[in-house]
């Protein structure tokens, strides 16, 4: 972790842990090393930051590219290891950047939504997030965040609510990653999108735990 990493890691965490009560499952289902997929879903700006702090790994994160022109907040994302991409996250630059933190045994969060739910529920997934996820070989973890009811994009300011997030077992592609190999052009986007599907299905599954 660099330094402002760390202080942004470790100021969410105590916010998190002490203004809004937050409960984390089984973190222990995301390795500690390697390149790893975290797939979540988006339910409000506290996502990214609150899988980031529930985690002891640093992690790469996902930034609309525009942020990264202006000279004040394109230092302070890079250095919090942010990925520009635009909205889907599925465009040729940003897709380059994400397989190549990939190889090099770096962990990435993915929001197969695209962007936040506007009612609490789900959207469908993205096709780009598919693709990113064929190419990368690295193994895809399905996360679920519950932070809708505390900051949502129909908020100004948060409230002070319990929030959680659970992490879900790795999920296994390689049945379609072998397929992606070796099937016509013209049946690759199918594979992403059931990927992405795939992904989605497995987010949905993950339930609350009743303390």
């Amino acid at each position: 972790m660099t330094l402002i990493y760390w202080c942004a890691w470790a100021s969410s965490k105590w916010v998190f842990k002490n203004l809004f009560r937050c409960r984390v499952y089984n973190p222990e289902r995301v390795s500690g090393s390697g390149s790893v997929i975290i797939a979540a879903n988006h339910e409000s700006y506290f996502d990214p930051p609150f899988i980031g702090s529930s985690l002891f790994r640093p992690l790469n994160y996902l930034a609309r590219e525009n942020i990264f022109s202006h000279w004040l907040s394109g230092p302070f994302f890079r250095r919090l290891n942010s990925v520009p991409v635009d909205r889907d996250g599925g465009g040729a630059k940003g897709l380059k950047i994400i397989l190549d933190r990939l190889l090099n045994n770096s962990g990435i969060i993915i929001f197969p939504e695209g962007t936040r739910t506007f009612d609490g529920e789900m959207r469908s997934s993205q096709a780009g997030i598919g693709l990113a996820i064929i190419k990368s070989q690295a193994p895809v973890v399905p996360v679920r965040v519950w932070t809708f009811n505390a900051y949502n994009r129909n908020q100004l300011f948060p409230k002070p609510l319990m929030i959680s997030v659970k992490f879900g077992k790795p999920l296994d592609f390689e049945h379609l990653r072998s397929k992606a190999k070796k099937c016509p052009r013209g049946e690759l986007r199918g594979i992403y999108q059931e990927a992405a599907e795939m992904t989605m299905c497995a987010i949905k599954k993950l339930r609350p735990i009743k303390d």
